[in-house]
């Protein structure tokens, strides 16, 4: 084996390709072809979108998994750990099997190069064909028509909310990025789209490829009941007395309805009850989204990363209420919008504290209170060395019946939560 341990296969991982991104499925289709030649032999649903991509996953997972049926889920980037990419049944990955999983990558590439992200869809990819799930999840990482993840073709294809996000890589019109995304769909097969004003270049190439297509709004929809009950109406028998989500947020009913037109699409094959879906909804968990850590001082944490994500937090802090005063820590990585992210929660914010994270990525400090100017935020900001250092200061400023919440990106709600699980009192 090349490596005996995880650190030493992704640290390699990040060197063997010229560069970090490189979409295309030509090299890695064909170092798949050499590890499993043969179709997978069970469901795959495949999820693509600007934001609602991890809660459909985790609400799709919950749903088999309270159905009684063995799940794989592959979802991307990870908070703490790698292994949080790849789960078997609701548990992540051991060490051991994913270093045996990229030795077999390893093998099956020859003289090949793969990025990281590619490295690592093929290994899970190999570990779910090993396994024999009932059902594998699917996250998209960027885009669709090119992304790793596309090498298998899905049973259901799932397109969440469109934004503009990655314009580097997806074009910078909203009818480019969704005409990337529709590439996950497949001819004569649902395509199931969570967005109630879905681009006219999604709508064609979904009628290009002859899919069953279904679109939030008008061929599925939600209604709340009484008592915090809601309904589901679509294709087949309507669903009611439906449980909230666990997930927080009026917006995940929007992606629990389009969770449940995936499944009722895969009816036939994985029956699940009603009650069944109730349970997943209400059993369903995804760490970094409105992730709400109690105490004297409430901390808040998301990874909002963009404006819409940022609407929408905005949305559930109203919801939320804050008793005191929230402090808001922000970092974001290079390419972002510090406006579009900061501007829709500023008159939420009592005080800011800017840092960057030690992700090479991550926006320097003077450029991001540059790019915030101008927004009618509050006077109180506070220019911060480090993220950590702005972690510690909102801390040190915040009083019982306070709010910190820390957002922008992955690496600061990965940064908050090691700072909070490295002190004695957590």
């Amino acid at each position: 084996m090349r490596f005996d341990d995880l650190q030493g296969w992704l640290r390699w991982q990040e060197t063997l390709h010229p560069t970090a991104i490189d979409l295309g499925l030509k090299r890695v289709a064909a170092v798949w072809s050499r590890l499993h030649s043969a179709a997978v032999p069970f469901p795959v649903i495949t999820i693509a979108g600007t934001n609602g991509k991890g809660s459909c996953v985790a609400m799709l997972e919950s749903i088999y998994r309270a159905g009684g049926y063995r799940t794989a889920c592959y979802t991307s980037p990870h908070l703490l750990r790698y292994n949080e990419r790849i789960r078997l049944d609701g548990r992540e990955i051991e060490d051991s099997a994913l270093c045996a999983a990229f030795e077999r990558v390893d093998q099956a590439r020859r003289a090949e190069t793969l990025t990281y992200f590619e490295f690592g869809t093929l290994a899970a990819l190999d570990l779910f064909v090993r396994a024999a799930p009932e059902v594998a999840i699917l996250e998209v990482g960027l885009g669709g028509r090119l992304d790793a993840v596309n090498i298998l073709d899905p049973d259901v294809s799932l397109v969440t909310t469109i934004g503009l996000d990655h314009t580097d890589w997806l074009g910078d019109s909203l009818d480019q990025i969704a005409a990337e995304k529709a590439g996950i769909f497949r001819p004569g097969r649902p395509a199931v789209v969570g967005h109630r004003a879905p681009s006219p270049a999604l709508i064609a190439k979904a009628d290009a490829l002859g899919c069953d297509l279904l679109v939030l709004g008008r061929d599925f929809d939600w209604a709340r009941g009484p008592a915090g009950w809601w309904s589901w109406s679509g294709p087949g028998p309507s669903k009611t007395r439906l449980p909230a989500p666990a997930l927080r947020g009026d917006f995940q009913l929007d992606n629990a309805a389009t969770s449940l037109m995936a499944c009722a699409c895969l009816q036939g094959r994985l029956p699940v009850t009603t009650g069944q879906l109730g349970l997943g909804l209400r059993q369903a968990r995804l760490d970094g989204r409105f992730q709400v850590l109690s105490g004297p001082v409430t901390w808040i944490l998301d990874v909002a990363h963009n404006e819409q994500a940022a609407r929408a937090l905005a949305q559930n802090l109203r919801s939320f209420g804050c008793s005191g005063r929230l402090h808001a820590v922000l970092g974001i990585l290079k390419g972002r919008d510090p406006k579009a992210i900061a501007e829709p929660l500023a008159e939420h914010v009592h005080a800011w504290y800017l840092g960057q994270c030690a992700d090479p990525r991550s926006l320097p400090v003077s450029d991001l209170r540059t790019g915030m100017a101008g927004i009618g935020m509050s006077l109180d900001l506070h220019c911060c060395g480090s993220i950590t250092e702005a972690l510690q200061r909102a801390e040190g400023d915040a009083r019982p019946g306070d709010c910190v919440l820390a957002f922008g990106s992955f690496t600061t709600v990965e940064a908050a939560l090691r700072w909070r699980h490295s002190r004695p009192s957590s």
